[in-house]
């Protein structure tokens, strides 16, 4: 596992919610993030957010990582979730409230 992943990986793995995002939860930067946040604020939940736009390599890398090909993902107890599109599905069908809990 490269550097980068590794760093990804204690991250992921330190944090029970972690969204990985463009901006921070006070200042997101793109309309997805800001959703995702709204999403994760609406529940109550506290989460990790970090910012792929202060680090190029955690950029590219959280792509590879989860096989996932964009921004922002949300990893709860170490599994992807998914992007905002994901989020907001789960979120209107009460199963990301249940995984939350």
């Amino acid at each position: 596992m490269s550097p980068v992943l590794q760093k990804i990986d204690g991250i992921v793995k330190s944090n029970k919610v972690v969204l990985f995002m463009k901006g921070t939860q006070q200042f997101p930067m793109c309309g997805f993030s800001a959703r995702a946040c709204a999403i994760l604020q609406d529940i109550g939940v506290q989460f990790q957010d970090v910012n792929v736009l202060d680090d190029e390599e955690i950029r590219s890398g959280i792509k590879e990582y989860g096989n996932w090909p964009t921004i922002p993902q949300l990893y709860v107890n170490n599994q992807l979730v998914g992007g905002s599109d994901i989020m907001m599905e789960m979120y209107q069908s009460g199963e990301l409230q249940e995984l939350l809990k």
